[in-house]
């Protein structure tokens, strides 16, 4: 498997990813067309092809065929790798130093909301992954 993070590296495959999640999202996807995603993005087929090429290899996309279509979905699990790398950048003891500029408190019950509602996005996407997959 080729590695994460070169992987995601690139901003076309990050757009396709994002793409993906979000058709995903919808319980009435069954999956998004290689045209769909060229028509969204506004990037050549073959220039498509090429990048879910290289996230089939990674194991982010799952393909399923009908006919000659071809409709990807997202498959996130290879990505708990990026999250176990960077979660310990996030942690309290990151953060004990004492800060260069203290943050006004609007801007701190700010960042605690944002910070609460990705928690929470990510726990939402996961389980419906999880209930997809059969997890």
């Amino acid at each position: 498997m080729a590695d994460i993070f070169d992987v995601i590296a690139d901003g076309t495959r990050r757009d396709i990813l994002r793409l993906l999640l979000d058709r995903d999202s919808d319980p009435r996807s069954s999956g998004t067309s290689v045209s769909q995603i060229v028509s969204e993005l506004g990037v050549s087929q073959p220039t498509i092809s090429k990048h879910l090429k290289v996230l089939r290899g990674a194991e982010l996309v799952t393909v399923r065929e009908e006919g000659q279509h071809r409709y990807y979905s997202l498959s996130p699990e290879p990505l708990d790798i990026v999250d176990d790398w960077l979660v310990p950048f996030l942690s309290s003891e990151a953060y004990d130093a004492e800060p260069v500029a203290a943050l006004p408190e609007q801007a701190v019950a700010a960042a605690e909301l944002v910070g609460r509602a990705a928690a929470s996005a990510k726990h939402a996407v996961t389980s419906v992954f999880g209930k997809r997959s059969g997890r």
